[in-house]
C-alpha cells in the first residue's frame, strides 16, 4: 500500500513515515520544510518539497496514486495564529482543503486528520472532555484545525470519502523542535541543559493532557486501517500542572534552579484533558508510556548530541 504523509519531515509526521517504512508501507511525503527538518526523512522514503497549499500538489497525486493519506501538515502555533489569522487560514484550512480535493480527484480510499482536542474544545468544565465535548476554540488556530474537520465530513457524505480524525492532546516526544513557543517539555529540556532558567507561562497550575509521540504514531497506523468517518481523541485521560512537568523533568536532569513566572499567552487554553475511550472500544487504541517514563525517553534523546539540543 501507498500512503502520502503531509508534514513528514517534522516532529509527529517523520515518527509516523518511519512506523510506515518499517511495517513494509511504500511512503511519499510532502513537506515544505517550514518547521520539519531534511534530517527527519526518513531515506527509504520519497520526498517532495512544497506546501500543501500549492498547485503542484496535485502532481504529486498524480505522480504517486496513494491508496491512503495521512495529513499532519499545519501551521500549529498558537499566538501566530492570532497575530496572523489569515496566514492560519491559508495554511491550515485552504492548505488541508488543497489536500482534501486531490484525494478526491485522484481516488484516495481514505485521509487520516490529525486534528487538536485542546485547542478546539477551548475550556472545559467538565474533564476529561470527550468527542462529544462542544467545541468552543479560544485561537484561530483551533477554529481552522475544526474548520477542516467540517470539510471532511461534508465531502464524506457527499463524496463518500472515507476519514479518521484524530484530535491530539499534547504530544512530546523525541525529534519535538525546542525553538518553538509549543512543545513545553522540549523547551524545558533545551534550557536546563543549557544551564538557562526555564519559563513557565502562568502560575504553574495551568493544565495538559501530555501523550508520548510513540503512542500518537501507534494511533494513527490504527486508524488507516480502522475507524470509518470518524473522529476520536488522542491523549491520556491525566491533568498535568506546569509544575509537575518542570519539577519531574528538574529531577530527571538534576537541574536546581527555579522557574521564571510569566503571564499567560492570549489564547493559550487553562486547563485541557481528553477522555479516550471511544479510541480504544472502535480502534482497540491505548497510551502506554506514562508521563515520567516519556520523559526520561525523551530527555535521553536531546542528552545524545548538543545538536539536537
Amino acid at each position: 500500500m501507498k500512503i502520502l504523509v503531509t508534514g513528514g519531515a517534522g516532529f509527529i509526521g517523520s515518527h509516523v513515515v518511519d512506523a510506515l517504512v518499517e511495517r513494509g508501507n511504500e511512503v511519499a511525503v510532502v513537506d515544505n520544510l517550514a518547521t520539519g527538518f531534511r534530517k527527519n526523512l526518513n531515506p527509504k522514503a520519497g520526498f517532495y518539497q512544497l506546501s500543501i497549499g500549492d498547485k503542484e500538489l496535485a502532481q504529486v497525486f498524480e505522480r504517486e496514486r496513494p491508496q491512503m493519506v495521512n495529513h499532519q501538515a499545519a501551521q500549529t502555533v498558537v499566538t501566530r495564529s492570532t497575530a496572523e489569522p489569515l496566514f492560519d487560514a491559508e495554511q491550515n484550512i485552504l492548505g488541508s482543503l488543497n489536500v482534501i480535493l486531490n484525494c478526491l480527484k485522484f481516488g484516495v480510499r481514505k485521509i487520516v486528520y490529525a486534528s487538536s482536542g485542546g485547542a478546539i474544545y477551548g475550556e472545559t468544565g467538565n474533564r476529561p472532555a470527550d468527542e462529544s465535548h462542544p467545541v468552543a476554540a479560544l485561537s484561530p488556530y483551533g477554529v481552522s484545525k475544526h474548520a477542516v474537520e467540517h470539510y471532511l465530513q461534508l465531502y464524506g457524505n457527499d463524496a463518500g470519502l472515507d476519514y479518521v480524525v484524530l484530535r491530539y492532546a499534547n504530544v512530546y516526544g523525541q525529534r519535538q523542535n525546542p525553538e518553538g513557543e509549543g512543545g513545553v517539555v522540549a523547551i524545558f529540556a533545551r534550557q536546563m541543559l543549557a544551564g538557562e532558567q526555564p519559563t513557565i507561562f502562568g502560575a504553574g497550575d495551568k493544565t495538559r493532557d501530555y501523550v508520548h509521540v510513540s503512542d500518537v504514531v501507534a494511533a494513527n497506523l490504527l486508524a488507516l486501517e480502522k475507524g470509518s468517518r470518524s473522529i476520536y481523541n488522542i491523549g491520556t485521560g491525566v491533568e498535568t500542572p506546569d509544575q509537575q512537568v518542570f519539577d519531574t523533568m528538574a529531577a530527571i536532569l538534576g537541574y536546581r534552579g527555579p522557574p521564571r513566572y510569566a503571564p499567560v499567552r492570549q489564547g493559550e487554553i487553562l486547563r485541557s484533558c481528553l477522555e479516550c475511550s471511544k479510541a480504544q472500544r472502535e480502534l482497540g487504541w491505548r497510551p502506554r508510556l506514562a508521563l515520567e517514563e516519556g520523559l526520561q525517553k525523551t530527555i535521553a534523546w536531546y542528552q545524545e548530541t548538543p545538536s539536537k539540543r
